[in-house]
């Protein structure tokens, strides 16, 4: 029986384009999106297609692939286009660290290096799994808020909420974080205030983070993380995709802000 296996793969999200790095399949890639960002060089390697939410079809389509992989809801339009124009789509959903490492799976039968992909999720397990070691020996587990958005508030997705507890804190708004929907995960000042993070990280997707004006916010000049100091950036593109960024670059980055105060 004969197998089949795309050869001219289109990348609507970010993730997707590292990770076929990472199984060394770069080179059925045909097109990829703006906001791809590792490894680093890939827009003089691969043509631009597209944005994340946003797209002009006929410049997917002038690539002639025969698989786009996308991501999410926020992709709909675009993915209805393209399946109307005949081409074949596979949409990832995934929003938790499983959800990360399944995609790493389905990606190896896709595009047939099952065994590369095994390796490599095996590999990251490896990486969240000693985490957690390290973070259990920790004397303290402060309370953590992550901000996804500033206006409005938004809290972080549950990768981001699973991650920060493998590196030795406590999400203040788990419960929230396992909404997918950035709607489902607003919160407002009070919130936060109730909770009293002890750290605060900022990640706004797009826009750079600005601590200094969470003083401006009424009585958050109260909070012991704006008190201790204990506030900081990761940037969106090292934790905010939902891939093995988040774990190869993210989790180092949370780790080390947590565990230099807490540990």
């Amino acid at each position: 029986m004969m197998s089949y296996s795309p050869e001219r793969i289109v990348c609507l999200s970010s993730e997707t384009v590292e990770l076929m790095y990472a199984l060394n399949q770069q080179h059925r890639i045909a097109g990829i999106t703006a906001f791809a960002r590792y490894p680093v060089g890939l827009h003089r390697r691969h043509p631009v297609v597209s944005g994340f939410s946003s797209a002009k079809v006929e410049k997917i389509l002038a690539v002639k692939p025969d698989l786009i992989l996308a991501y999410s809801y926020l992709q709909t339009d675009i993915v209805d286009a393209c399946i109307k124009a005949g081409v074949e789509v596979h949409v990832f959903t995934q929003s938790n660290l499983a959800g990360i490492l399944g995609m790493i799976d389905t990606m190896g039968r896709l595009l047939d290096c099952v065994a590369s992909a095994a390796a490599l999720r095996l590999d990251l397990q490896q990486q969240l799994e000693n985490a957690e070691r390290v973070a259990q020996g920790l004397s303290q587990q402060p309370r953590v808020y992550f901000e996804e958005w500033d206006e409005p508030m938004i809290t972080g997705i549950q990768w981001v909420s699973e991650l920060i507890a493998l590196a030795g804190g406590v999400d203040v708004f788990a419960a929230r974080a396992r909404s997918g929907a950035a709607r489902d995960r607003v919160v407002s000042g009070e919130e936060v205030l109730a909770a009293d993070p002890q750290v605060i990280i900022g990640s706004w997707c797009g826009k750079k983070f600005l601590p200094e004006s969470l003083a401006l916010r009424p009585e958050w000049n109260k909070l012991p993380a704006l008190q201790n100091q204990c506030v900081f950036e990761i940037a969106s593109h090292d934790i905010l995709v939902p891939g093995m960024t988040a774990i190869t670059r993210g989790l180092p980055q949370l780790r080390a802000l947590i565990q230099r105060h807490f540990s």
